[in-house]
């Protein structure tokens, strides 16, 4: 993921307005001077046609009526010809700036001087030109503008007291149009440089609010829960991909129901609507996923109000809490079985001992049985415990199918002294299978034991079929007998350690074998639905 980068950092560092004469054009610096200029082009053709058309009203060249034509077309002129550089960004901001005031002060004192001087008022139209230069400089340059005008305004109403001998009342009049010169440079600047900062840290926030969002929808991406978002008809506005792979595919069509998704949710939503005190809720999810979790939080205003519903898994989180604890029991047992074994061989070899004396009756011959049956008990059970933490040491290699599982077969009928034939292999691939040879002979080893034990025990009970798997690139290899299979009630419980139906099992081998076959990138499952025991591994092929 990506970021949005902070366009304004430079920004943050710049000097401020205050202390420089002008800042740094900008692309929207330009295009107001281009505004500006344009405004300068009609307030010219405004003040030809006035003075063409409308000149009783407004009185331009009362006192030298020959001056205003050759200023109006001037001031048109030298207007269109500022227009070209403000387009073309070319030469700097603060020559262009300045140029323009400058043929404003000149065009509009030569139409004061033309019209009687300051008592004429077009001295205000300079305000709008130095409020103008104020907002695109935003810095200590429009104060020298104010000053080239007020000097203008000045020498203009000088020039009238020598010349027609004008009041020297206009004087305070001047004045007090130099000063609202001053003035609106200042303010337009003030005003200039506080809408930029507003600027700036409105685009430092939208900075923030991009990363912001773009974070949130990582999190929520990748959260482990499901996340519902449902409107206050129960429409789904919003979800997650986890909520899709606990609940299902999404119905088609923009804002699905609640309903047609999953009814079961949308029902215990609308029992915690009704004031169910109940905050977390346990259903059953639709596929393989197991036991969920619902938590409802309701959002914004209404009756009811628009609901986000947490989707959780039951059994990821008491597989996380069991993972935690068998960390530490397999460390634990694992000590102890590496004690118990050596006591242990003492044992069986001290039995073996004992057999070669010919003098042992029928009693002590029954004794020596059942010390040899409970030291294989344990010697199995140590086996167990210590394949509890060989999951990290796969080392996976091409196996044949078909000629592994004949000699698994084979050995298979003489160790349990089941009859030839007790099991069925089938072999309907070619590709070879990755895996851990010992790991494999272990779960192979250990769902066929069950299968034969939970059988009718007949030629052909217990079946091995190793075919291609429907995911791509995988192989399967089923293990299937003809017994009744596991109650309804055990079937949630396979695959927990030390969950066992037989008196003398340990409740490790079905654990153990999930465990190796995720260390060798396979999976195990029990295949509901055919009656009879079935699990199905699905492994690597090669």
């Amino acid at each position: 993921m990506s970021f949005v980068a902070e366009p304004v950092a430079a920004a943050r560092a710049a000097p401020s307005p205050r202390s420089v004469l002008i800042v740094e054009a900008d692309d929207t610096t330009w295009r107001t001077l281009s505004v500006f200029c344009g405004y300068r082009v009609v307030l010219a053709i405004l003040v030809g046609g006035a003075f063409a058309f409308l000149n009783r009203f407004f009185n331009f060249g009362i006192v030298s009526p020959g001056s205003v034509l050759p200023t109006v077309v001037s001031y048109t002129i030298a207007s269109l010809v500022l227009l070209v550089p403000a387009r073309l960004r070319e030469p700097s901001l603060m020559v262009q700036v300045t140029a323009g005031v400058l043929v404003d002060v000149i065009a509009i004192v030569m139409l004061m001087y033309a019209s009687g001087g300051v008592r004429s008022g077009l001295g205000v139209m300079l305000l709008v030109s130095l409020a103008a230069a104020g907002l695109i400089t935003r810095g200590r340059l429009a104060f020298f503008h104010a000053a080239l005008a007020a000097l203008a305004i000045l020498l203009e109403q000088t020039f009238q007291m020598w010349r027609y001998d004008a009041s020297l009342q206009d004087f305070l009049q001047a004045g007090l149009t130099s000063a609202a010169f001053f003035a609106t440079a200042g303010l337009a600047s003030r005003l200039a440089r506080y809408a930029r900062t507003s600027e700036q840290i409105a685009e430092e926030r939208k900075v923030d609010l991009a990363n912001l969002s773009q974070i949130n929808e990582l999190v929520i991406r990748d959260m482990q829960d499901g996340i519902l978002v449902v409107d206050a008809t129960g429409r789904i506005r919003q979800s997650n991909p986890r909520a899709m792979q606990l609940l299902g595919a999404m119905p088609q069509g923009r804002w699905p129901a609640l309903g047609d998704y999953s009814p079961e949710i949308a029902s215990l939503l609308e029992a915690w609507r009704r004031g169910s005190e109940t905050t977390f809720m346990q259903l059953r999810g639709p596929r393989a996923t197991g036991e969920l979790q619902v938590h409802f939080v309701p959002i914004g205003v209404g009756n009811p109000a628009p609901t986000v519903i947490f989707v959780g898994d039951v059994g990821r989180m008491r597989q996380q809490a069991q993972q935690l604890k068998l960390v530490a029991l397999g460390r634990l047992t694992a000590s102890i079985a590496h004690e118990i074994r050596n006591p242990l061989s003492s044992i069986g070899h001290a039995a073996e001992l004992l057999e070669e004396d010919k003098g042992l009756g029928e009693p002590e011959q029954r004794l020596l049985e059942i010390i040899r049956g409970n030291v294989t008990r344990l010697d199995r059970i140590v086996q167990e415990v210590l394949y509890l933490n060989r999951r990290d040491r796969a080392q996976p290699e091409a196996i044949d199918a078909s000629a592994y599982l004949a000699q698994f077969a084979q050995e298979f009928c003489a160790t349990e002294k089941a009859p030839n034939g007790c099991l069925d292999v089938q072999v309907r691939t070619s590709q070879r299978l990755m895996f851990d040879k010992q790991h494999l002979d272990q779960v192979l080893w250990n769902l066929a034991r069950n299968a034969w034990r939970h059988s009718r025990k007949l030629a052909g009970s217990v079946r091995i079929i190793a075919s291609p798997s429907p995911v791509p690139g995988r192989l399967q290899i089923e293990i299937i007998d003809d017994g009744p299979g596991p109650s309804r009630e055990a079937q949630a419980h396979l695959f927990e350690p030390f969950f066992t139906t037989e008196a003398h099992g340990t409740g490790l081998g079905l654990y153990i074998a999930r465990e190796l076959c995720e260390g060798n990138g396979a999976r195990i499952e029990y295949v509901e639905g055919s009656g009879h025991g079935h699990f199905r591994i699905i492994l690597k092929g090669a």
